[in-house]
């Protein structure tokens, strides 16, 4: 069965070309339902952050499986996807383990070892994991990846210096306005983005951080951990919000531009000689860009952040070649795991059916002699249990061992085994049977 990973992340499309393609988060799990019903895919995952959306998944049919993927991105999401093939990559095998598990360490991210990759992958995997659309392959690689990342952080100068997209982004402002004392700080949106860059304004001196956000019960709570130096303000207010923002942050769930050149140039008729900065770190991005053609406002959206804060990554660099030391072994784990399972329904099937038989002569045998003492009896089965066993060893150690070694040879091997002993284990699987549910990572 082919294992497959296909996506578009910031190495081949631009920013507007990934939110135009984003799934909504809210969808996601609705998403999985009905990527998983889909013939020729057995287990599938997706994987959304801002700077990727990948879909990982075992197939039937190689050909066939990637060609309902790509009709599932465009039937699901009802838009047009002509230019998907433009930027989207498929990887294939040993590739798409080794790119996972390199996503998963931080390696593949806009900003080397950034803080939140690792979460966003438990994320993916515990919403599939909900939609049921993960089978033992997917559990297995995810765990892996899950392993190497925390690994990789652990053991490795990869996560050190502080350094994720939110930080990026207060670090981007800092070079456009200078200290930030004194400054009034617009954060728009409240999640785990916007809590983090408002938390890190806090440490940078920020004079007075407004939170501003779709629920504002969540705009209270973390206003409350910055204790006294922020207030909020409600989406209506956005406008009065941003005539008093020196620089504007923001990173919210929304399909839509929340901030427009209509508010915008509102904002800036009470503030003419004052200039605005915005920070743009959603995808889909949360600021129509022609907010630029208003005098004294600025912009930077996510891909605008990439070479923003290259000298403090120079310990991160160095760390690379440590990482790919544990990627290299988590993908050789897992490999060997993957390649052996075609030999796992085989030995079962023939344990299960030499116990039969031995079970069954073993009572023939005994109803014949009902005379035979406790002794005699323990005897005899002990006796037959191990004439089963060292028949049996050889052929479960060579198989096992092939199917590490040659993954073609193994299933010869093992077809060869099945039908010999007519044991019917390679036969008879249907899309998700293997399917089933599994514990949640852990933290």
């Amino acid at each position: 069965m082919p294992l497959v990973c296909l996506g578009l992340s910031h190495h081949t499309a631009p920013v507007e070309v990934r939110e135009r393609h984003a799934f909504p988060p809210h969808k996601m799990g609705e998403a999985l339902i009905a990527l998983r019903d889909y013939e020729a895919v057995r287990e599938a995952l997706m994987l959304q952050t801002c700077g990727r959306l990948e879909i990982y998944a075992e197939l039937e049919d190689y050909e066939i499986g990637v060609g309902q993927v790509k009709s599932f991105l465009g039937n699901f999401r009802h838009g047009d996807v002509s230019d998907m093939d433009s930027y989207m990559y498929t990887l294939l095998g040993t590739q798409a383990i080794d790119h996972l598990i390199r996503v998963a360490t931080g390696l593949d991210s806009m900003l080397i070892g950034e803080a939140e990759i690792l979460g966003q992958v438990k994320d993916a995997f515990v919403q599939a994991q909900r939609a049921r659309s993960l089978g033992k392959t997917l559990n297995k690689l995810f765990r892996e990846a899950l392993e190497a990342g925390k690994a990789a952080r652990t053991h490795t100068a990869i996560g050190g210096d502080s350094v994720s997209i939110a930080t990026a982004a207060v670090a981007c402002a800092h070079d456009h306005v200078g200290d930030l004392s004194g400054k009034s700080v617009l954060v728009i949106g409240a999640g785990k983005m916007g809590a983090l860059a408002a938390r890190r304004l806090k440490a940078d001196g920020a004079g007075e951080i407004v939170l501003l956000n779709r629920s504002h019960k969540r705009a209270l709570q973390v206003a409350d951990e910055l204790r006294g130096i922020a207030r909020t303000a409600e989406m209506p207010g956005l406008v009065n919000a941003l005539a008093v923002a020196d620089v504007v942050v923001t990173s919210t769930g929304a399909s839509h531009f929340v901030v427009t050149p209509g508010n915008v140039a509102e904002a800036m008729l009470a503030r003419p000689q004052r200039p605005m900065f915005i920070v743009d770190i959603a995808v889909p991005r949360d600021v129509d860009p022609e907010v630029t053609r208003i005098p004294g406002v600025g912009l930077v959206d996510v891909d605008g952040l990439k070479n923003v804060v290259d000298v403090t990554l120079e310990k991160r660099r160095e760390a690379i070649p440590l990482v790919e030391e544990i990627i290299a072994g988590h993908v050789e784990r897992f490999q060997q795991w993957y390649q052996s399972r075609v030999a796992v329904p085989v030995i079962a099937s023939l344990t299960k059916k030499a116990e039969a038989i031995r079970e069954g002569e073993l009572e023939r045998l005994f109803a014949r002699i009902p005379n035979l003492g406790e002794r005699e009896r323990a005897l005899i089965t002990g006796t037959s249990r191990t004439i089963v066993s060292k028949l049996l060893h050889s052929a479960i150690v060579r198989i096992r061992d092939k199917a590490a070694e040659n993954h073609a040879e193994a299933l010869t091997h093992a077809k060869m085994l099945d039908e010999l002993f007519e044991l019917q284990a390679l036969t008879g699987e249907s899309a998700f049977s293997r399917a089933l549910p599994v514990d949640e990572p852990d933290e």
